[in-house]
């Protein structure tokens, strides 16, 4: 029997001469799905700061450094844009978003309304709250080493899991989007010992509340907690854009 010539499936896209994925032209699926691992790649970059608010995302760059083609890599930017992470700018280019000071205090107004009632009726054996101290635990750690940026990962972390609390993926969905805005305020600031030092044995003390069945009081110290950290944010985002 001969041998069967092997098939491109064009419903999953194929491999190029060059090495890149190209997607196949027949199933808008299969680009979408590429394009939303890419864009994935590129949220990774914004949460690591290897990506900064104001970066210039340049078109070619991207393209050979992930591999995709330029037509994949333009969904990307489509995509992104519309989430706000990224900007166009006519005859300029792409790059990240760099946050105002209205979408600092609406970030803040919007985990006030999703973690504080999500804390306030949380049950101790909840695994979110064992997900709040790895993440207590994890941020000290970090401390130790100096690692501020690794403390603010673990803040963030600490975050998501309050709002696991909840038992809702639509807004865990949400929330991710709102902790990656989150980070771009950070990247603004550039200070994360500065940021997140503070805040730390505020976390500790929330989520041992909570470990105690004071799931109330643990709230309204989350409540206290934001309104403080919205505070402290804004007068940095201040002194920061007076500086420019």
């Amino acid at each position: 029997m001969a041998a069967r010539k092997p098939q491109v499936d064009e419903a999953r896209g194929s491999v190029t001469a060059d090495g890149r994925i190209q997607a196949g032209s027949r199933a808008p699926e299969a680009v979408q799905t590429l394009a939303e691992t890419v864009a994935e790649r590129i949220r990774e970059q914004v949460i690591s700061g290897h990506l900064t608010p104001g970066s210039h995302l340049s078109e070619q760059t991207l393209s050979d450094e992930l591999q995709v083609s330029r037509n994949t890599l333009r969904e990307v930017f489509r995509m992104l844009t519309k989430e706000g992470l990224l900007r166009y700018e006519a005859n300029r280019g792409v790059f990240v978003s760099t946050p105002s000071m209205s979408t600092i205090i609406d970030i803040y107004r919007v985990r006030r309304f999703i973690e504080c009632p999500a804390l306030a009726q949380a049950h101790p054996r909840h695994p979110g709250v064992a997900r709040m101290r790895m993440a207590v635990e994890k941020a000290r750690r970090c401390r130790e080493e100096k690692d501020w940026l690794g403390v603010g990962s673990a803040d963030i972390a600490f975050h998501a899991a309050v709002v696991e609390l909840a038992d809702s993926p639509r807004l865990s969905a949400f929330y991710a989007q709102i902790s990656l805005e989150l980070r771009l305020v950070f990247g603004l600031l550039q200070d994360p010992e500065f940021l997140h030092g503070p805040f730390i044995d505020q976390n500790l003390e929330i989520v041992t509340e909570l470990e105690a069945g004071r799931a109330a009081a643990a709230s309204e110290l989350l409540e206290a907690y934001l309104l403080r950290a919205e505070r402290f944010i804004l007068g940095a985002y201040a002194r920061v854009t007076a500086e420019v």
